[in-house]
């Protein structure tokens, strides 16, 4: 059987689509394990970064309302943001770096969120020094990656062979 031929538009559509997947299960896992108190999640780490950027409050904490619950929808634009563009990157980097597969691609999902929450994150003044970071918002969060990624390499995995 022929090795089938690598296309970076295939992994390209490959992330997308396990980015949008992994990030649905990350936001239930935050559900599950919130990784922030209420208080710090007024606003949430996505609309600090809008209103660094200069977007105004009102629109960085724009919602609309779904069953009675306000859907902050600006900052889900950036989570998802996020998870796709990162996994469309991964479904990349994963053919020609096979180490980022470790794991089935949770020790990639843990250098994400160590690059991003412990060392990028609190540069930018997002959120705060990893070492004032409570252990609930580091537990939640490595793990919340670790499973984010795994799900992106099921879904591109499948997606390979369904080529």
């Amino acid at each position: 059987m022929a090795k089938k031929q690598f296309s970076v538009h295939h992994a390209l559509v490959s992330g997308a689509v396990a980015g949008t997947v992994s990030g649905l299960v990350k936001l239930g896992w935050e559900n599950i394990l919130p990784p922030r108190t209420p208080e710090r999640d007024a606003t949430n780490p996505p609309q600090h970064l809008l209103e660094q950027l200069g977007l105004p409050e009102r629109l960085a904490h724009a919602t609309f309302t779904y069953n009675g619950h306000e859907i902050p929808w600006t900052s889900l634009a950036i989570h998802f943001g996020f998870s796709t563009s990162l996994a469309m990157f991964y479904a990349v980097v994963r053919h020609y770096i096979p180490l980022a597969k470790l794991g089935k691609g949770t020790a990639w999902g843990l250098g994400v969120w160590s690059v991003a929450h412990l060392v990028a994150m609190p540069a930018i003044g997002n959120v705060p020094p990893a070492s004032e970071q409570p252990m609930e918002e580091h537990i939640s969060e490595a793990l919340g990656h670790a499973i984010w990624n795994w799900v992106n390499e099921l879904v591109i995995e499948e997606m390979e062979h369904e080529k």
